[in-house]
């Protein structure tokens, strides 16, 4: 061969695959002079293999040995390209040819069709001679056979596996086979381990023939053996059930005795040292006590221990029981006494935490090194698909009988046609699942032992990408890999540790199930006020076939156990009766409240605790998905609602139609906050603040479009601005605040009449635009000079002029909250600027102050409403905020010309100031402060409780109860927060009389 003619034919070789290229020229060579077949054919055979070079390697290796072999396979396509498969994929059947190249006649017509259970059992009986029961030979011989005949069988399989072009879409019909293979090697080792036991085949007689075959031994396959869900080399867990099958033959304890050494040596025959190497490892620490426990026991010693000492893994480990080999009689028995045990299991106190701390203990005993190439254990590995799909069984199968399924695929169909996984997390779970137990699969075909742990070799992955099919290189398979972890971890965290699950377990038994002849009497124990009317919304939501009603039935115990926990489980069910049919067919909602952190319980938590938040969620439904995330129940910037007002103004050319936009922009920035409220996200000042920047949005908002109706081009010169006064002027909103302000023009030119004509016009449509039935927007300018008397709009200098001449202290006092919020920027700094000298005076007034006293004490006297209890009003009572605010501004009119930190509109920060100028003590100012915000949040709370404002601090023992639950109280603590407020306020009462009339 020329050198030319050389450097083409290793350049084809590469193209094949191959990367050892000169030693793959000269082993072709070899090959091709001892079989008679060509090279070409040869190289085209040898690039089955996931590693060609290894392959072509291999069958050298055997041809050296017996070249007859190779060549009287190489007419047979089908076991001929299972051949250069196998040994391409597996280094362990390259070894197992070369030990026995007589094999590989029994691999011809291999690569089609995957051998049954039946036949697969009686091939491996008859290597072992088996009769009755019994092998022909107790000896090392029959042990060896029976090796040879499941690898010979696991070939087969093997090569049905790698011919496949998706070979994941096979892993469950291969991992069925190879649980059946494992059962079948375990009937033919029983069979051996009997004929030893008794003697036959020549070794010393322990135990009397007929009493072997009378005692019983049942081998039930667990985990993955259980659920026909194997790996090439898994470990094999069983238990051992023993027992007698005549009591005149053998005792029970005898038979006992018997079956444990039947164990004993079938576990040998199959993982024993030998000439043939073991094919994998019995596993029986999963029987009673574990190691330590005995290696068999009787059906009833059995029952005995899990009624009385079994642990809650246990019983996860016994869902996939299945007999495997052995007495199948008395498998069956097992099997169908635990399985009630294993499905009440998850009734079990703290159930799912332990199931779920058990998970995280099996991640956290990983070696380091090892946790980023774990494919089963690691975060995102198969460990995650199975203990999700189990926990969700044992969980929801405590009255479902549908899901109780043992393998995982199959659980998976059952979870999604019964509702209690969404179609696509199950469709990802499935998928990857596939994926991830392929990757398996071929790491332990690679030198058939047990491993599952990523290459880290540039070969060795480029070998496994070739074998899976999942990418092109090495590099490519290890990114794939990444993705399905992060994919899988991602689905596992969201349902593994689902509040649902906790919830549902915890259940009482009564109560997994809502039986319409006692669910009335249930109802009505746990709190429901009108269980009939709550029967009638259970039904109307859980009635039908359709997904919707299904995922209904399963959420509707544990929801009606959170409603009646709630104030109102009543109103709270009703609620969400309303949302629901309202959301229609939309499938997020329940998807999230079935999948979600939280959303289900904070929905009834919501519903049954605020009136106002379930008639706004009633009008914006869609809120809900605000649940499933808490950056979303997080008040949105001023800026973000300027931007989406102004957006609003530009799409609609009519005022009506741009305030019905920006009501409903109102509304559900308000619902947003309220959210947040009652699921105690926001502090008091973080609640004030979105309040107050939401009504400064609307306010902007409606001027914007009212002056763009009202005001013609030739008069846009006008100035025109509102002012917030009182407590919006603080930025103190709270739920129920009317919104004070002020109104100011300046005309610019502009006839004085025509501008004063149009600022009326303005202020009438902004009051017009701005009302909102469903959420009430009061626009009130009582605190504008002369009060109601007044003008409703002033010019600036008309203003000026009024403070001037005959402004009075408490217009000074008023003056001290007000702040520009809305118009022209120029007229809001000209009008603070006359609004500071006003209120922070170089000398105050002694008569002012009197003055301000003497109507702090009418207003204490006359303004509380009639037959009200004063020490309850939050507002106007003994220690409430008036006392609080009235102190603060007396202040400020004293001392913010001299100290700049009191020049603020907000009570505390100019309390604070205060504070810190010395004119307030420590202790008192925390004592105001608390006064302060806790009727603040008193008040807040009211009206989300009832969606009713109201000042006075009820004394119905529910509503407090319920105002309380909102504030984070505990459940029942109406007594504490009306003690804990009167309390508060006694000592906020004597520092105001001590420093305000003092």
């Amino acid at each position: 061969m020329t050198s030319g003619e050389r450097s083409t034919a290793l350049t084809a070789l590469a193209r094949r695959g191959f990367t050892r290229l000169g030693e793959a020229d000269g082993l072709l060579t070899e090959l091709a002079e001892a079989t008679g077949l060509s090279r070409e054919n040869l190289a085209d055979a040898a690039s089955l293999g996931s590693d060609p070079d290894d392959a072509l390697g291999a069958v050298v290796r055997i041809a050296r040995r017996d070249p007859a072999a190779v060549t009287d396979l190489s007419d047979d396509v089908l076991g001929w390209a299972a051949l250069w498969r196998l040994v391409g994929a597996s280094s362990g059947f390259a070894g197992f040819f070369l030990r026995h190249p007589d094999e590989l006649a029994h691999l011809r017509g291999a690569g089609y069709l995957l051998p049954d259970d039946a036949s697969l059992r009686r091939e491996l009986a008859e290597a072992v001679g088996e009769s009755d029961g019994f092998a022909a030979s107790g000896g090392e011989d029959a042990c060896v056979a029976l090796r040879v005949a499941y690898r010979r069988v696991l070939a087969r399989i093997a090569a049905f596996d790698l011919a496949q072009p998706d070979p994941a879409d096979v892993i469950d019909r291969v991992s069925a086979r190879l649980a059946d293979a494992a059962g079948a090697a375990l009937e033919a080792s029983l069979a051996v381990a009997r004929a030893r036991v008794s003697g036959s085949g020549g070794t010393s007689t322990l135990f009397p023939r007929e009493q072997v075959a009378a005692a019983r031994l049942a081998i039930v396959g667990m985990g993955k053996a259980g659920a026909r869900e194997l790996n090439y080399v898994s470990d094999v867990d069983v238990i051992f059930v023993g027992g007698t099958a005549d009591e005149d033959v053998v005792t029970e304890a005898r038979a006992i005795d018997i079956a444990t050494r039947l164990a004993v040596q079938t576990m040998r025959g199959i993982s024993g040292p030998e000439i043939e190497p073991a094919l994998w490892e019995v596993d029986a620490n999963l029987r009673p006590e574990g190691k330590q426990g005995a290696l068999v026991r009787s059906l009833a010693s059995h029952l005995s221990y899990y009624d009385r000492w079994a642990k809650s893994w246990e019983f996860q480990a016994l869902l996939k029981a299945r007999p495997l080999a052995g007495d199948v009689g008395l498998g069956d028995a097992y099997v169908d006494a635990v399985q009630p045990k294993v499905w009440t299991s998850a009734g079990r106190e703290n159930f799912v935490d332990s199931v779920q701390r058990m998970r995280e203990r099996v991640t956290d005993n990983i070696p380091a090194e090892e946790v980023p190439r774990q494919v089963k254990l690691g975060p995102g590995g198969i460990r995650d698909v199975e203990f999700t799909v189990q926990l969700l069984q044992l969980v929801h199968g405590l009255t479902d009988d549908r899901i109780r399924q043992r393998g995982t695929l199959e659980a998976l169909d059952a979870l999604v046609a019964e509702g209690y996984i969404g179609r696509s997390d199950a469709s990802a779970f499935a998928r990857d699942y596939r994926m991830l137990r392929l990757i398996e699969h071929r790491l332990q075909l690679r030198a058939l032992r047990r491993t599952h742990l990523m290459p880290t070799r540039p070969e060795e992955l480029r070998s496994l990408a070739r074998a899976t099919g999942l990418a092109d290189t090495g590099a490519g398979v290890q990114e794939r890999w990444e993705a399905i972890k992060r994919e899988v971890r991602d689905i596992h965290v969201r349902l593994f540790y689902r509040p649902l699950l906790s919830a549902v377990a915890g259940l009482a038994e009564e109560e997994r199930s809502l039986s319409p002849a006692q669910a009335h009497d249930r109802l009505a124990a746990i709190g429901f006020r009108d269980p009939a009317g709550a029967l009638r919304h259970i039904a109307a939501l859980t009635t039908g076939l359709s997904r919707k009603a299904t995922i209904q039935r399963h959420l509707m115990p544990i929801m009606i156990r959170w409603f009646a926990d709630g104030v109102d489980p009543d109103y709270g069910l009703l609620a969400f009766r309303r949302i629901s049919e309202r959301l229609g067919d939309t499938p997020w909602f329940l998807r999230m409240l079935r999948d979600s952190s939280g959303a289900a319980e904070s929905l009834t938590r919501l519903l049954s605790g605020s009136r106002y938040v379930g008639e706004l969620m009633e009008w914006i439904p869609e809120s809900a998905a605000w649940l499933d995330d808490d950056d979303l129940l997080r008040p949105r910037s001023g800026v973000a609602l300027q931007e989406e007002a102004r957006a609003i103004q530009t799409r609609h050319a009519s005022v009506e139609d741009a305030m019905r936009s920006v009501r409903t922009l109102r509304r559900r920035e308000m619902l947003r906050t309220a959210m947040a409220a009652v699921l105690g996200l926001l502090t008091i000042d973080e609640l004030a603040g979105a309040l107050t920047t939401i009504t400064e949005a609307t306010i902007q908002a409606a001027l914007r479009a009212v002056r763009r109706e009202i005001v013609p081009p030739e008069d846009d010169a006008l100035d025109f601005s509102v002012i917030a006064m009182g407590r919006f002027g603080g930025g103190e909103l709270g739920f129920g605040s009317d919104a004070d302000v002020m109104y100011v023009y300046r005309p610019n030119g502009i006839d004085p009449q025509r501008a004063h004509q149009l600022a009326l016009q303005l202020v009438t449509a902004l009051r017009q635009y701005s009302e909102d039935h469903r959420l009430p927007l009061d626009l009130d300018a009582g605190l504008r000079p002369e009060g109601r008397n007044g003008p409703i709009a002033r010019s600036l200098d008309a203003y000026a002029e009024y403070y001037r001449r005959w402004s009075l202290s408490w217009e000074a006092q008023a003056l001290l909250r007000a702040r520009g919020v809305a118009g022209s920027v120029k007229l809001i700094d000209a009008f603070m600027s006359l609004a500071d000298e006003v209120r922070y005076p170089e000398a105050v007034d002694p008569h002012g102050l009197r003055e301000i006293k003497r109507i702090k004490a009418r207003v204490e006297n006359e303004r509380l409403p009639q037959g009200a209890d004063p020490a309850r009003h939050l507002k106007l009572g003994p220690g409430s905020l008036s006392d609080v605010e009235w102190l603060v501004q007396i202040l400020q009119l004293q001392h913010a010309h001299a100290v700049p930190g009191m020049r603020t509109t907000s009570t505390l920060a100019a309390l604070e100031a205060a504070r810190a100028a010395g004119l307030v003590g420590d202790t008192d100012t925390e004592r105001l402060t608390a006064a302060w915000r806790l009727a603040s949040r008193l008040r807040s709370a009211a009206t989300l409780l009832s969606w009713q404002t109201s000042d006075v601090l009820p004394t119905d023992r529910a509503k407090l109860d319920g105002i309380g639950r909102i504030l984070e109280y505990p459940p029942r603590s109406a007594t504490r927060v009306e003690e804990d407020y009167l309390a508060t306020t006694r000592r906020a009462r004597r520092v105001f009389e001590k420093l305000f009339y003092g």
